[in-house]
């Protein structure tokens, strides 16, 4: 869960970054689409992680 929050705020920090490139300089809009790039990849990453481990619970019920 942590993986994907952290993903998450880089992504909006990209985000941010990316609008602000609009008023400001064009590298802000290149650090912009890194930061989105990256946050992006630690969401994925983190989202398959928690899939995973709900998919692990559901196989390895026990019955009662």
């Amino acid at each position: 869960m942590q993986r994907f929050l952290s993903g998450l705020g880089l992504f909006a920090i990209g985000a941010l970054l990316i609008f602000l490139g609009l008023y400001q300089s064009h590298i802000w809009q290149i650090i912009g689409i890194v930061f989105l790039a990256l946050g992006g990849l630690f969401a994925i990453y983190g989202y398959v992680g928690l899939f995973a481990n709900r998919l692990y619970h559901i196989f390895n019920r026990t019955k009662p």
